[in-house]
Order: structure tokens, then C-alpha cells, then sequence
């Protein structure tokens, strides 16, 4: 999939020009973060460990041998190498946080303080530093020391529950880790600003357990409201429906119809030539009988027959398709949201449009190995900057 970097300048590079963060995280929420305020125009410096970020070493090789998945999460930062340990080097850290705006860290709670560098440290010497800890669980939790992940977080907080058939089915990608990732950076957006009223920085703890609540905020309403605890298949957003559905074709492909209104149902329905199933639209959960009915229908269809008959019908029908379909796809090209770099990377960019004009491609920046001076990685910002 071959592109075109642009040749003009988005405004969304706009939005945090100037803007310095410092991000001693790894893996996927924190660098996922500072990988947006990037995409704003964010000056990023990745303050990795000596031996480097653990994510170097997750996941596939493109053809230079370059790490993939490190790659799509942190192209565009200047990357450093700092034993934070060292008197040294902790002190050309803490250098860096007196000219700093945010500092985004993702070590468990208690490893900030123990490095000498935790908020009240840094707010100290710079008190209009924000500073985002993005950790499993919290700071001050009975959990704050447990290790989790993605689907630990999904199962503690209620949302594995109901989703699947036979078992509970998480998800990929990692939903609270995402989650996480755009929560942080919406909430540094935040900060910024509130710091343009009060001239002071804070202190940002987000727990990515936390993040499954909001996601859940009808649900949660609903048990607040009558006390109801859904199952699998007890919704329409789990299975439930037959309206909002997976079915498959004849030829082993998959669809989904999500005609959630009545209207969609009705147009489905009478495309398909089956106008007794429009009144059952209000069928109790779960709406086996009528989702047996309609799977046998899309059996007889080819997922190219199912196409042509309802791909132009208002009725919110879609073939799924893989990753590579999905590149594939007329509306990516338009919306110029997964494109190439001048280095060959095939990016997934900020998914906005502002005034008119795409995101665009991410350029690599310098990676300063362990033992390069602070010097020149100054010399390099001030650079980038002119």
C-alpha cells in the first residue's frame, strides 16, 4: 500500500506546539499517550532504561530488522537512554524536568519515589511540571502492587462477564489499555490548560482498571437504577439481538447486521423478503428463535450475493473483513488516516481532520543510544524547534 506523505503542514501539529513532555514509560498505555500529544506537536523525549524499552524486543521484524510494533508506538520521539540510578544521570534528568511541561511515567506506584524523582521532587523544582503515573491499579489501593494486564483489568472491573458464549472473551486491541492511553492524554490536554488559570502543574493517577467504568457508564446506570446485572446474550450489545448480529454466509465468510433502530430492521427485513420478521424486532432477549431463522437466510448467500443485495440498503449491514481487507477499503484511502512515511512505515495516524486537512505521517526522530550526552540531545531539540 503505497502513499504520499503530505506536502502541507496539518494544523493539528498545531494544537501543542512548544509543548515539552518527558515519557519514561514503556509497553503500550504511556507510550500510546505521549504517541497523541506527538501527533498534536509535542515535543517528545523518551527517557528509556539502559538496556531500552522492553517493547523492542515484543513482536515482529520488518525488513530493516527494526522492532514493528516499537516502532508504530513511538516514531516521532527523540528516544534517550538514562540509568536513572546513576547520580549522574539522574541529575541531567532532573535538568530536564526544570525546562519540562509533562512527565509521563508508567512504573508501578512507589518506584517514582524510590528514583528521587516523584511529583512533590520534580513539582519542587519546577512547579508547573504535570506529571500523568498511568499504572494497573492506583496509587493508595490494596491493589497498587499487583501486576495485571489488559484482561485482568476487563475481568475485575465487570465487563468480561457478559461478553462471549461459552466463556468470557476479551478483546484485542487491549480496550483499557487504549482506553487508558487516550484518557491520559485527554486529561494532559486538560492540565495545560488548567494550568494557563493557575500557573501551577499536578499530579495525574490513572489506574487502567479505572478506565473500564466509563465505558460501562450505561450499564453501571442500569444496576445504580434496578439492579440489573447483564449475561451473555441478555442485550443487544452482546449477542442478544437478532438485529445486531455476526452471521455467516454460505461460503464461510461473516457479516454483521447492527439494524438497531426499528426503521433498519424494516429495511433489512423487506430487502431480504421476509416482512413477517418486522414485528419481531420487539422479540424478548435472547432472540434465539428469530436469530436461527436469520442465520439459515444468510447461509443460502454467498458473502458476495449478501453484498450486492443489502450493501445499498439503509439498513446498517457490513462484510467483515480482516486487516488486510480493511486496508484495503475504499473509505481509508479517503480519509488518508493509514499512510506511509518518507522511511516506508505504514502508520494508523490521529484519526481527525482539522480545518479541512488529514493527519500526517509521523518522521522519525534521533535515538540517542545510553552514554550520548545531554548536550546533543539538546543541540537536537533546539534544532528541531528553529
Amino acid at each position: 500500500m503505497k502513499t504520499s506523505v503530505s506536502p502541507t503542514g496539518s494544523p493539528l501539529r498545531s494544537f501543542l506546539q512548544g509543548v515539552k513532555v518527558l515519557d519514561l514509560s514503556q509497553y503500550i498505555p504511556g507510550p500510546m499517550t505521549t504517541l497523541f500529544l506527538t501527533d498534536m506537536g509535542a515535543e517528545v523525549l523518551k527517557i528509556e532504561p539502559p538496556q531500552g524499552d522492553e517493547m523492542r524486543n515484543l513482536g515482529p521484524r520488518g525488513p530493516d530488522e527494526r522492532p514493528v510494533f516499537y516502532d508504530a508506538m513511538n516514531t516521532g520521539k527523540t528516544v534517550r537512554r538514562m540509568n536513572l540510578k546513576d547520580p549522574e544521570e539522574h541529575a541531567r534528568f532532573l535538568k530536564l524536568v526544570d525546562d519540562a511541561d509533562v512527565v509521563v511515567e508508567g512504573f508501578r506506584p512507589g518506584v517514582m519515589e524510590r528514583l528521587g524523582i516523584d511529583y512533590p521532587v520534580l513539582s519542587g523544582r519546577n512547579p508547573g511540571i504535570i506529571m500523568c503515573s498511568i499504572s494497573g491499579y492506583g496509587v493508595g489501593t490494596t491493589l497498587s502492587a499487583a501486576a495485571g494486564h489488559d484482561a485482568n483489568y476487563m475481568a475485575l472491573m465487570g465487563a468480561l462477564h457478559r461478553n462471549g458464549t461459552d466463556k468470557p472473551v476479551f478483546f484485542d486491541p487491549p480496550i483499557s489499555d487504549v482506553a487508558g492511553s487516550l484518557f491520559a492524554a485527554l486529561a494532559i490536554v486538560g492540565a495545560l490548560h488548567g494550568r494557563t488559570t493557575t500557573g501551577r502543574g499536578c499530579q495525574i493517577d490513572l489506574a487502567l482498571a479505572d478506565t473500564v467504568m466509563p465505558l460501562q457508564m450505561m450499564q453501571v446506570a442500569d444496576f445504580g437504577a434496578n439492579g440489573t446485572v447483564p449475561g451473555p446474550r441478555t442485550t443487544y450489545l452482546n449477542g442478544g439481538a437478532a438485529y445486531y448480529q455476526v452471521y455467516a454466509t454460505g461460503d464461510g465468510r461473516h457479516v454483521v447486521l447492527g439494524s438497531l433502530e426499528p426503521k433498519f430492521w424494516e429495511a433489512f427485513c423487506l430487502a431480504a423478503g421476509r416482512p413477517e420478521w418486522v414485528a419481531r424486532h420487539a422479540d424478548p432477549f435472547p432472540q434465539t428463535a428469530l436469530e436461527t431463522e436469520v442465520a439459515g437466510y444468510f447461509r443460502t448467500l454467498s458473502a458476495d450475493e449478501a453484498l450486492n443485495k443489502f450493501g445499498d440498503v439503509d439498513c446498517c449491514f457490513t462484510l467483515i473483513n480482516d486487516i488486510g481487507e480493511a486496508l484495503r477499503e475504499g473509505h481509508i484511502a479517503e480519509r488518508r488516516l493509514v499512510r506511509e512515511n518518507s522511511s516506508g512505515e505504514l502508520q494508523s495516524l490521529f484519526p481527525v481532520w482539522v480545518d479541512g486537512v488529514p493527519p500526517e505521517p509521523r518522521e522519525k526522530a534521533p535515538d540517542f543510544g545510553a552514554g550520548d550526552g545531554a548536550e546533543e540531545m539538546d543541540r537536537h531539540a533546539r534544532a528541531s524547534r528553529a
